[in-house]
């Protein structure tokens, strides 16, 4: 963990590189958000960080999108996420689920993929799988533009996760 004093000291490359992954796979929304520091609270540094993703272009936004994995997906199975999702995918029990369970995820993440063009995406901290199997199964049937919002949401509070683990006052 480091302090948020710290952070404030660093250089736009190395606060790049500590905070690079909170958008997953997304370093720029980082490196956006360093000229706005010095950051007095958490909260400033989060909001600075989500008011980068809310002002990129759409199609920015769209590979934020895009860069998040599948719950319980291809790259779950391949064990090839990253060490955040990976273990937000744990924390959540998705490394647990049952096979009618994980047949669910599946066939909802396809049916997902292919309405939207995008992954599922929820912040499943706090969440079981029963939850996270309901919140598909009910987003399914949102339009596309609802479900980019509400993918844009749910990255950050993510982010706010993540940036939790990372920053200490």
């Amino acid at each position: 963990m480091v302090s948020l004093q710290h952070l404030n000291t660093l250089d736009q490359a190395d606060f790049t590189l500590l905070l690079g992954g909170i958008y997953e796979h997304s370093p720029w929304v980082a490196s956006r958000a360093w000229p706005q520091r010095p950051f007095t609270s958490l909260i400033h540094l989060q909001a600075a960080m989500a008011g980068v993703l809310d002002a990129a272009s759409a199609d920015e936004r769209m590979g934020v999108i895009r860069a998040h994995p599948e719950l319980s997906g291809k790259a779950a199975v391949r064990s090839d996420l990253t060490d955040d999702s990976r273990s937000e995918q744990k924390g959540a029990g998705l490394d647990q689920c049952t096979p009618e369970e994980f047949v669910q995820l599946q066939e909802g993440n396809r049916a997902y993929g292919e309405k939207f063009g995008f992954p599922f995406i929820i912040a499943v901290k706090g969440l079981g799988r029963q939850d996270i199997i309901a919140a598909l199964q009910r987003r399914c049937s949102n339009s596309r533009e609802v479900e980019i919002a509400e993918a844009v949401t749910q990255i950050h509070r993510i982010a706010g996760f993540r940036l939790g683990e990372k920053v200490g006052g």
